[in-house]
């Protein structure tokens, strides 16, 4: 067994029975409230008191969490130092985090990626007796599945280096990002409602300037997510603000929380069931592609649109339909924008992928056994804010996004796919401009960006 992190404020922050804990936190949770069709946050800010004053406010932001349980397995929680001084960034060499509801395995990979960033260190003795991440591991034992976490606490830092383990660490879906933060301390009642407001403005306009130690024990963290959130395109809800004075304590010395959202504004674009509606249908696209490819390649001609499909595919939609032979690409064509129904539009590529891809010569009858057919559903494209490169390069997602770019007449399409071969943003990038016809190193003013998921189905 590897060394094990036990838990330090169990029985004083929150109840150190594990019946007691369990019944609490998911009472905290259930009573939170999540509006209908809310999105799944890519990172949240939460307060770290003991749960009887700000579990409250904690679980407006766990309890959104809930559509992805089985989704999010990977957590970075950054918070700041209480009982140990110390500079820069201090990860732990612990293999695993104990809560009185059970262990949680720490993601050793990332530990040992962050550790070759300026500032980040192992320090197990500034985890030892921090408060700050420890209780928001109840919160995340019940609103997850199974996950691996980060742990780091944030000593005498700057909001940069914070910024820079949250880059290396950003991933896609399954990592949530936590930054764990109290807001003003011991001041009277309406002082604090007012300081606290003015903490809420600034974090809702992704501005950290305004916000000191005094307006937050965890102003690093939050100014280093402030930065990413905003070079990213993220989009922030103020979930709840409140304080000891409203939860359980007296109004002359209180202490500001508030649980704040961060979500991508792609989510928006993209009902949550469009992903299973699609794979729903999927054998039915590929059969509706194979059937048109074959018969063209036969007959040369087209494979009429059945009567009956579902809604899903009758409804205007854009794809891509990729052949493969012998596991190297035999032809890709789709489309970049949905202007027609699914099936007529993968009906319609799925010809024209091995008939009329320039690259490739036309298929022959020969090559249809054992041919290799995928079909890519895109979601909507999302309009990018890209004042320069590294401003885009920063919002996308290596693995998860597509990309699609245009300066004048020339542009140029990448799948999620293609990640596979390009796993850096910037060759990603670059590559794509070499197939518009632009230089590596072309910018513009007039330079636009779109960028879209996938959902591929073989």
């Amino acid at each position: 067994m590897g060394v094990v992190r036990p838990p330090a404020v169990a029985g004083s922050f929150y109840p150190g029975e594990a019946d007691v804990l369990g019944r609490d936190v998911r009472a905290l949770l259930d009573a939170a409230a999540v509006p209908q069709g809310a999105l799944v946050p890519k990172a949240i800010i939460v307060p770290h008191a003991g749960f009887v004053y700000s579990g409250p406010i904690a679980a407006a932001a766990y309890a959104r969490l809930a559509p992805a349980r089985y989704t999010i397995n990977r957590v970075v929680l950054i918070g700041p130092a209480h009982r140990v001084a110390f500079s820069g960034i201090a990860a732990s060499t612990s293999e695993s985090f104990d809560t009185p509801l059970g262990r949680i395995p720490i993601d050793g990979p990332a530990i040992a990626r962050i550790a070759t960033l300026p500032g980040v260190g192992g320090l197990d003795q500034a985890h030892e007796q921090e408060h700050s991440l420890e209780v928001q591991l109840p919160f995340l034992q019940a609103a997850l599945d199974r996950f691996t976490l980060v742990p780091i606490v944030v000593g005498n830092a700057d909001p940069a280096q914070v910024a820079a383990v949250l880059d290396a660490l950003w991933g896609g879906k399954e990592t949530l990002i936590v930054i764990s933060s109290d807001l003003s301390h011991y001041l009277d009642y309406a002082t604090a409602r007012s300081t606290d407001s003015a903490t809420r403005a600034a974090i809702e306009r992704l501005d950290a300037t305004p916000i000191g130690f005094e307006q937050a024990c965890g102003r690093v963290g939050v100014a280093g997510l402030l930065a990413v959130a905003k070079r990213r395109g993220l989009s922030v809800e103020t979930l709840d603000l409140r304080n000891s004075g409203d939860t359980a304590g007296p109004r002359d010395r209180v202490v500001g929380y508030g649980a704040w959202a961060f979500t991508d504004p792609i989510d928006a674009l993209v009902p949550a069931s469009f992903e299973s509606q699609i794979r729903a249908a999927g054998p039915t696209l590929l059969a509706l592609a194979r059937a048109s490819l074959t018969l063209f390649t036969h007959t040369g001609k087209g494979f009429a649109l059945p009567a009956q499909l579902p809604a899903i595919l009758r409804a205007p939609g854009g794809a891509f339909v990729t052949l493969k032979r012998d596991g190297q690409l035999r032809g890709c064509i789709g489309s970049p924008t949905a202007w027609r129904g699914l099936a007529e539009d993968v009906i319609d590529n799925a010809a024209k992928a091995g008939h009329q891809d320039p690259r490739f010569p036309a298929l022959k009858d020969t090559e249809l056994d054992g041919l290799e057919l995928s079909v890519s559903v895109l979601t909507p494209h999302q309009p990018m804010a890209v004042p320069d490169e590294d401003a885009l390069l920063a919002q996308l997602r290596p693995g998860i996004d597509g990309l699609l770019i245009r300066d004048g007449k020339q542009s140029a399409l990448f799948l999620p796919s293609v990640w596979e071969q390009l796993p850096h943003a910037r060759d990603f990038l670059r590559t794509l401009k070499l197939k518009a016809g632009m230089t590596p190193e072309h910018w513009s003013p007039s330079f636009q960006a779109w960028r879209f998921q996938a959902v591929e189905i073989k």
